[in-house]
């Protein structure tokens, strides 16, 4: 096979995250087909590919188009499937993505894992669709020099925008914000922040909209090389005939160069700057940029189990570490004796707080602060620990910390089975065992998934 080349092949499995196994069958009788790694690929379709990378005998092509459907797509599409970066499995029926990623899951932590661990699979979110309680588009534009664009990156692209007002995973609120928003600064010929040459205004709307309580809060994310008065598109955003109500309107600046949202300073147009959601009987205060999981209903069954994993908590000390908004700690703590949330989030911290004042939680403590720094300035001792890490997982030295502590069980949640299998080879080699261990699929359509698992201290 040659690099630059185009050829077609047979998916025979895909391993995380959406690495598809290619291969293509040549006319030679004896010749079994080379494989390939092909991303965005799904198991039983024939593809059409471009080998873009050979390197130490493996092979990686970029896909080009699905020449025949696999037999498990069998579910609607949105108008921007294949074209949008964001749903890879949009196509496939809602039981068989659950197949896929159980497989891919078992299957990493099967490689790692001493022993019998207790695999219970995948538990499902309630709802496949409409399920986000948060999204950030991006403005730009859909092809160099065209016209303003205000959505989700094209697969393959860092630049390239497409306008997404039909999205699948967010419900009709979040498309017509998006469509009133465009439409306001496309009238007005306002430019968007160009990532290479770092001119421009406009640059993120972030929408959050709670499920249970229906609260919305939009946030325009823009430079500060122009000024804007946002009151006329907040008397446009007040019109908008919606499911829910919009309670805030935010004007957040960034002058940053990198491609990310982050808050060097927000305005509040009108309302406030929080929604409130509502988890397994607990209020939390959620504002624009603190941690939440996105999807409200499947966040319930993730922290069902883990409640279920952590077991009995009653005059026990809890430590959640990489807290978020502390919704961990707070479903920990009604029986607990103590717990103590650290996060490294300032203002997730402050929300944290607020909520755990909010739900009359007295015995709740919450830290601004590294973990690793944090562990060395904390005077209690906890019985059990329960870690939900970011994607990287664990900083080696903070992990060697939580062991030292030597308590009983732990429960490790991750959004990226990799990096917990990389974590479990220590814990393991520092006197853990696995008990049992599931995974919950919070993201329907796109190839995540949560992992948790339950570890004992052997010698305990």
């Amino acid at each position: 096979m040659k690099k630059g080349l185009i050829y077609e092949g047979m998916v025979e499995s895909v391993d995380f995250p959406n690495k598809g196994c290619v291969r293509v069958v040549s006319d030679e009788p004896e010749d079994n087909g080379e494989k390939v790694v092909v991303k965005n690929a799904i198991p039983g379709q024939k593809i059409r590919f471009m080998v873009n990378k050979k390197r130490g005998g493996k092979c990686e092509g970029r896909f080009l188009e699905a020449i025949e459907k696999s037999p498990i797509e069998t579910a609607e599409r949105c108008q921007y499937f294949g074209v949008c970066g964001g749903c890879t499995y949009q196509s496939v029926a809602y039981e068989e993505q659950l197949k896929i990623k159980c497989k891919q899951i078992e299957d990493i932590l099967s490689e790692v894992i001493t022993g019998d661990f207790g695999f219970e699979g995948i538990l499902g979110s309630p709802v496949h669709t409409a399920y986000r309680n948060k999204m950030e588009f991006s403005f730009g534009d859909e092809e160099k020099g065209g016209e303003l664009a205000l959505g989700l990156h094209k697969r393959n692209s860092m630049y390239d925008i497409v306008t997404v007002d039909g999205c699948k995973i967010v419900d009709e609120d979040y498309s017509k914000i998006l469509s009133c928003v465009y439409e306001y600064f496309k009238a007005k010929d306002i430019p968007y922040f160009h990532k290479t040459t770092h001119e421009g205004y406009l640059r993120h709307l972030l929408v959050r909209k709670a499920v249970k309580t229906k609260q919305i809060l939009v946030d325009v994310v823009t430079s500060t090389q122009l000024h804007m008065d946002m009151s006329e598109l907040a008397e446009k955003l007040s019109k908008l005939e919606l499911d829910g109500e919009i309670v805030g309107f935010l004007h957040t600046f960034n002058d940053s160069i990198a491609d990310v949202v982050k808050n060097e300073k927000t305005e509040i147009v009108f309302g406030r700057d929080y929604i409130e959601e509502e988890l397994l009987g607990l209020t939390f205060k959620i504002s624009a940029f603190s941690f939440f999981q996105t999807n409200s209903l499947g966040a319930e069954v993730l922290y069902s189990k883990a409640r279920d994993y952590v077991g009995t908590t009653k005059d026990k000390v809890v430590f959640d570490l990489y807290s978020g908004t502390g919704t961990i700690a707070q479903m920990l703590a009604p029986v607990a004796k103590k717990v103590i949330g650290v996060e490294i989030v300032e203002e997730a911290v402050e929300a944290a707080k607020e909520n755990a004042i909010l739900n009359g939680l007295s015995n709740c403590e919450f830290i601004a602060d590294d973990v690793l720094k944090a562990l060395d300035n904390i005077a209690d001792k906890p019985d059990i620990i329960v870690l939900d890490p970011p994607r990287d997982g664990i900083h080696p030295k903070a992990l060697e910390k939580i062991i030292d502590y030597g308590v009983k069980n732990m429960v490790y949640i991750s959004c990226k089975p990799t990096s917990l299998a990389r974590d479990l080879v220590v814990l393991q080699e520092r006197g853990y065992k696995v008990v049992k261990s599931c995974c919950v699929d919070m993201f329907p359509g796109t190839y995540h998934c949560e992992s948790m698992v339950l570890l004992q201290r052997e010698n305990s």
